[in-house]
């Protein structure tokens, strides 16, 4: 006969049906305070911010943050290890314009698919390094630009290759990226925004044309609308001489082409 043996009950502990996962942290910084490192980069900040978001106004599928705090795992959120990109879109999934920071535990798991890094001479070095490999290895975000508002030709891309990692991109004759995920040139353009007038990070549609601010939106319609009228006008002035030589007299052309008395005398 062998010898009883007597069998300990499971510890509750370590019964891995009762494990229940840590709960993330929920006293969450979405502020920490500190003011982009010049008021030319927050134009330009909300400059690429504004000009997507008027671009894609019919779109309910999608999330621009700017200046915006990523979280991405409870350590770094008990570090306080503040990430915020500059400038990032996330793509299916729902515009809410209520959050306070991307919480990738909250949405999904979803990391930001496009990021630009608004360089300074202060964080030039993070931004091409630590937080690159962060978005390339950890983020695994498809589309990485940098560019530096106070040097012309700093522009630079990759994108994210599954078994290559970031591969750089190759510009196009105008110095333009081409970001694959957005469908959208990423270039540089010269002139006025605000009162700063200099060369600006922009998206261009393929067929080249620069992604327009509302307000810019606005003044290419007024435009349009006044050259209409212009070449509308023009047009009835170019046929007051035939109507005269018809027999009908001055008063008469101008009634019937809706001009002056004066301007009908003009073109005699």
């Amino acid at each position: 006969m062998s010898p009883e043996t007597t069998q300990a009950p499971p510890n509750p502990t370590t019964d891995p049906l009762d494990w229940q996962p840590p709960m993330p942290p929920t006293d969450l910084i979405f502020d920490d305070g500190e003011p982009l490192e010049s008021n030319r980069h927050r134009i330009a900040m909300n400059l690429l911010i504004r000009s997507l978001k008027h671009q894609w106004a019919e779109r309910t599928d999608f999330f621009i943050g700017g200046n915006m705090f990523v979280y991405y795992s409870s350590k770094q959120a008990r570090n306080r290890d503040f990430k915020g990109p500059d400038f990032f879109v996330v793509l299916d999934v729902e515009n809410d314009p209520t959050r306070l920071g991307w919480v990738v535990w909250e949405e999904n798991g979803r990391y930001p698919d496009v990021i630009v890094e608004l360089l300074s001479d202060s964080t030039e070095v993070q931004d091409l390094g630590t937080k690159k490999q962060l978005y390339e290895q950890v983020f695994k975000t498809k589309d990485y630009f940098v560019f530096h508002p106070f040097k012309v030709n700093s522009l630079q891309g990759w994108h994210l290759d599954s078994d290559k990692g970031y591969q750089p991109m190759t510009a196009n004759p105008q110095g333009w990226l081409w970001c694959q995920t957005l469908g959208l040139w990423v270039g540089t353009w010269n002139g006025m925004v605000e009162d700063d007038n200099t060369t600006w990070l922009r998206f261009y549609d393929e067929a080249g044309n620069v992604v327009l601010l509302p307000e810019e939106a606005e003044q290419q319609r007024a435009d349009a609308e006044q050259q209409r009228a212009n070449q509308e006008r023009q047009a009835r002035l170019n046929a007051v001489p035939q109507l005269l030589e018809m027999g009908l007299s001055v008063e008469q052309v101008a009634q019937a082409l809706s001009l002056t008395v004066v301007e009908v005398e003009a073109m005699r």
